[in-house]
């Protein structure tokens, strides 16, 4: 079954219903082998794709990942992206700002690390944390400090969001967000597994648990979030999250089409240089060193 990515993003200007959107949909494999080769055969291809984006050296892309607890983000990133040249690929997760990173605007400790041309970049979480846990935290906006801050501070920042979005856009960065949207019914499963599986405790935080009693205040950021933040240029995808290998398939179509949808090539060699290759090949294979 071909993945559709279309169905699954937010679109610009349009109502985003959180709560009837799905946490599982029809798997589009088959068994679990059909999955690994489907898994396989789209990591193979953006292998090839990000090779492209390397020596194009046009085009920067950045991953943005956001998500409930125990959604599968770091197991996305892990298998998504597991082909890829780690040259050509970095990974920033973005917990609790530092006190020097509250010292400065919302959005400078991600601006830091921004894909150059010709990488990919992934946001473990990212600057979308300043308009979800900050808002279902008040306390941690009080913590910057700001002369402003009022009722109208969420759409101040949303607006911010979308005139940065446009600009990394206008300069070469494709950004692709994604919420792995998870249901409170699997999330307590996943949390039950990692209490009941010993090599899986090590991954459970009791402030995991005190973080799902804000279930419904984390529901409305995000269905504010997405409507206020998802454009053209840098879309919001919501995918369902409760089938994890479903996960996985949604994401990596949908990060191979929009590289495909680059139309990169590698960079055009002048006759005068082939010339030149040609003749240190006949050296090469004249001399032998």
């Amino acid at each position: 079954m071909k993945i559709d990515p279309e169905k699954f993003r937010v679109m610009e200007g349009k109502k985003f219903h959180i709560e009837k959107w799905p946490t599982r949909v029809k798997p589009f494999y088959k068994s679990k082998d059909d999955y690994h080769d489907m898994l396989s055969d789209h990591i193979a291809r953006l292998d090839a794709q990000q090779r492209l984006l390397y020596a194009s050296n046009r085009y920067a892309v950045l991953l943005i990942f956001q998500a409930m607890d125990a959604a599968g983000k770091d197991g996305v990133i892990r298998h998504v992206m597991s082909g890829i040249n780690p040259q050509g690929c970095q990974v920033f997760s973005f917990k609790h700002p530092s006190v020097s990173e509250l010292a400065h605007d919302f959005l400078w400790r991600t601006t830091r690390d921004l894909p150059e041309r010709g990488r990919i970049g992934l946001f473990n979480r990212s600057y979308y944390e300043e308009v979800l846990i900050v808002r279902v935290h008040p306390e941690i906006l009080r913590g910057e400090n700001l002369p402003n801050g009022g009722a109208k501070i969420w759409e101040h920042r949303f607006r911010s969001i979308r005139d940065f979005e446009r600009h990394l856009h206008a300069n070469g960065t494709r950004i692709l967000k994604f919420f792995l949207h998870l249901s409170k019914e699997e999330q307590r499963t996943r949390f039950l597994a990692r209490i009941d599986e010993p090599d899986k405790n090590w991954k459970f935080d009791e402030g995991d648990l005190a973080e799902r009693g804000y279930w419904t205040d984390y529901m409305h950021a995000y269905r504010e979030c997405l409507e206020a933040t998802s454009t053209e240029h840098a879309p919001w995808y919501a995918v369902p999250a409760d089938d994890k290998q479903n996960a996985r398939l949604i994401v990596s179509q949908i990060i191979l089409d929009t590289l495909q949808g680059l139309k990169m090539r590698y960079p055009e060699v002048s006759n005068e240089k082939k010339k030149r290759l040609q003749a240190i090949r006949r050296h090469l294979s004249k001399h032998g060193r």
